[in-house]
């Protein structure tokens, strides 16, 4: 369901953001004009990469079957990668709603110190380990294809997820983030589907389950405690 959804959720985000440019200023000014779309999109972006990191282990599993440095280090760069990503989300909701308390003006002048002392900082993991997040998805791809798990064409798509862009209030480059994202999906929901047809159906009582946390989960949103 990670093949699946993941690249699924993150298309989402990619097509919701798609018609106003992707640079800081314009993402905030978008958000002013349309709170609930960029939200949404923004939301859709970031739930797709926290799915995506059991495929990602999946697919690096069945690389270090034959090729175990391979499925290794591209698995481990890709998931550094997601993390920096979602670190990254962190700072655009925060954005977003002080936005809706400070006011447009404000926090455009605010992103761009943000930038400007991110730039002169000499030193920040996350910063350090940026680079995984671009770099990553080639060595992946590139053990995918030495390993045979997956076919060149779809080891071609998956490294298109270099292209990628990163960084805070960062929406969707035409056609860079199509290209990128469109190969995620090329790469890895035919693998899901795979997956799910060959392994076993769940359970009655895993079904159960589920259904139970799910309610858990709506009721504890709904009516638990805020902030």
């Amino acid at each position: 369901m990670s093949l699946i959804g993941g690249p699924l959720l993150i298309m989402a985000g990619t097509l919701l953001r798609s018609p106003f440019h992707f640079f800081v200023p314009q993402q905030l000014i978008a958000y002013s004009q349309h709170p609930a779309l960029i939200t949404a999109a923004y939301t859709c972006f970031a739930a797709g990469f926290i799915m995506l990191w059991p495929g990602v282990v999946t697919l690096a599993q069945r690389i270090a079957a034959t090729s175990p440095l391979w499925g290794m280090w591209g698995g481990c760069l890709v998931l550094v990668g997601l993390f920096t990503r979602i670190f990254q989300f962190g700072t655009d909701h925060l954005a977003f709603h002080l936005t809706d308390s400070l006011g447009l003006r404000t926090m455009l002048d605010g992103v761009d110190a943000y930038y400007t002392a991110w730039g002169e900082t000499r030193w920040h993991p996350f910063r350090a380990i940026s680079g995984p997040a671009f770099f990553g998805w080639v060595v992946l791809a590139v053990g995918a294809y030495r390993s045979g798990a997956l076919g060149l064409g779809r080891s071609v798509a998956l490294g298109l997820m270099a292209m990628l862009a990163l960084g805070p209030l960062k929406g969707t480059q035409i056609p860079q983030s199509f290209l990128a994202v469109g190969g995620l999906c090329v790469a890895f929901i035919p693998l899901g589907f795979s997956l799910l047809r060959a392994g076993p159906p769940p359970t009655r009582r895993a079904l159960v389950w589920i259904a139970v946390l799910a309610v858990v989960y709506v009721l504890m949103t709904a009516y638990g405690p805020k902030g």
